[in-house]
């Protein structure tokens, strides 16, 4: 978990300036002269080729709770900004070791923090500072010692990246685990996604608390105004609207507001039905050509596609569904295997609890599909959304919300249908295949019958009814000595012994 925490806001801060993202992971014993059994303490070293955090904010982003810039609405991997002081604190009351922060904004110098967090207080405790040249280089370094189980944990860990190097295919990712052995990613495209765009609040996803929370940090000076400002997609019509069915005053000063009144404003929210839906414009899906690019590195498949639903919304927050199915190739193996994503970060967990999953299980009718009970299949889903509705505070699987429901299995569906097109063309090709080897093999030795009983010289031109595969074997025929056996005609086109036994009886009165 702390190594995904730290890559999330690596690839987080690479995403967010268009740049393709460099990362490096190393997991190393913290005493490697020492044979001691897991769990023991390791260094995790994370670094990135990102923008950096600037020097004065270093200690509070790092060693203070609560304390991140993921506190507006905009769609990111994870939602507070908590992620990485959570496992620099795990490090912190496991090893009681420091964190060592190496940051560079600007590519001149770069500043380094080495420091602890004060649990009581909150705050960040720096021990040692120091700064050097940064030749050129941003980016963000992160040294953490920490207690770690690694014989348990590596499974999960390669599960992790390679499933990242899937929807991430613009990304380099290296990974050196306590051996010393390197795994690499390589970038596959230089195609990036969007970056997703800051919002406004939607009224329908407002609670009482957070509309608390604008009323006291708003300077507006009446209700109207408040409602415009502060509100996705509320314009002067709609506010008056609204506030006529909530029985406000437009010219209302917002903080005049008490309890009672508050909750009847955010009641009336959620009920009134004029809103606009969210606008889907501050959402960064992965794109067709970024995660097809992904599927083809990572799966190889024979047959791939990925399908983008329209943009929905589910309670005020704006979503996007995208689902890729890979069929086939040298990397799947037979069943269907499920690849769960939610703003781009791999669901490893809870698999058997997440909406995908039901969609897949329950609501899908494979046959209908021409999909073989054991084919090698994989399904890709991915959610983008300002607010993914996890089920737990763990973030391992995603909520049956019915709107995210109705968009996965539309989805699914679709994709499907692409794939069993397929699969009748493959079946198709194959079957006139068969028939092209059958006939390959016994029209030589029916022509040559044939000739013999007509006391002909000359094969008859029989290449034009097996197309252009026969054409070589008309040429070698001619260079086969009279009575030749079968074995010698035949080449390399071999047949179940019931489809000889069937062509056989089929040709049996020439």
């Amino acid at each position: 978990m702390a190594i995904r925490e730290l890559v999330e806001n690596s690839l987080d801060s690479t995403e967010m300036v268009g740049s393709p993202p460099d990362v490096y992971v190393r997991i190393t014993p913290e005493n490697p002269n020492l044979e001691l059994p897991d769990p023991k303490p390791y260094r995790l070293t994370v670094i990135d080729n990102g923008t950096g955090v600037a020097p004065q904010h270093v200690p509070s982003a790092f060693g203070k709770v609560f304390y991140g810039s993921k506190y507006v609405l905009r769609q990111s991997r994870g939602m507070f900004g908590l992620g990485g002081t959570m496992a620099i604190l795990y490090g912190q009351i496991t090893t009681n070791k420091p964190v060592t922060v190496t940051t560079s904004p600007d590519g001149k110098r770069k500043y380094g923090f080495q420091m602890m967090i004060d649990i009581g207080e909150n705050r960040p405790t720096v021990l040692k500072r120091f700064n050097s040249d940064a030749n050129g280089s941003t980016g963000t370094r992160v040294d953490i010692v920490l207690e770690g189980d690694y014989l348990r944990a590596s499974q999960k860990i390669g599960d992790y990246f390679k499933q990242t190097a899937l929807v991430a295919s613009y990304a380099n990712l290296t990974f050196v685990d306590p051996s010393g052995q390197i795994t690499y990613y390589e970038r596959a495209t230089t195609s990036m996604p969007v970056p997703p765009k800051e919002t406004l609040p939607h009224p329908y996803g407002v609670d009482v608390e957070a509309f608390k929370r604008i009323v006291k940090l708003s300077e507006e000076h009446d209700m109207k105004s408040f409602m415009v400002t502060h509100f996705h997609r509320v314009g002067d019509k709609i506010a008056n609207k609204f506030l006529e069915f909530a029985g406000v005053s437009p010219k209302l000063p917002p903080k005049r507001l008490n309890t009672n009144q508050i909750v009847a404003v955010v009641d009336a929210l959620q009920r009134f039905p004029d809103f606009l839906q969210p606008d889907a414009a501050v959402l960064s899906p992965i794109g067709e050509e970024i995660l097809m690019t992904g599927i083809a590195k990572e799966l190889q498949p024979e047959f791939s596609t990925v399908v983008m639903r329209p943009p929905s919304s589910y309670s005020g927050f704006p979503f996007l569904v995208e689902v890729g199915v890979a069929y086939g190739g040298k990397v799947l193996q037979p069943g269907v295997k499920l690849f769960r994503y939610a703003n781009r970060i791999p669901l490893l967990y809870d698999e058997s609890s997440d909406v995908s999953f039901e969609v897949l299980n329950e609501e899908v009718d494979w046959r209908r599909y021409h999909v073989p009970a054991d084919a090698p299949v994989g399904v890709i889903t991915h959610i983008a959304s300002t607010r993914i509705p996890y089920k737990t505070v763990g973030k391992e699987y995603i909520a049956d919300r019915p709107e995210i429901q109705r968009e996965i299995r539309n989805a699914v569906r679709e994709a499907l249908r692409r794939l069993g097109i397929f699969l009748s063309h493959k079946g198709s090709m194959e079957a006139v295949q068969k028939k092209m080897n059958i006939y390959g093999k016994y029209l030589p030795l029916i022509a040559q019958f044939s000739t013999e009983l007509a006391g002909k010289d000359a094969l008859p031109k029989y290449a034009k009814l097996i197309g252009d595969g026969a054409e070589a074997n008309e040429t070698n025929e001619a260079d086969q000595p009279e009575g030749a056996p079968a074995s010698e005609l035949e080449g390399e086109n071999v047949e179940q012994e019931e489809d000889e036994q069937e062509t056989i009886d089929r040709f049996g009165g020439v």
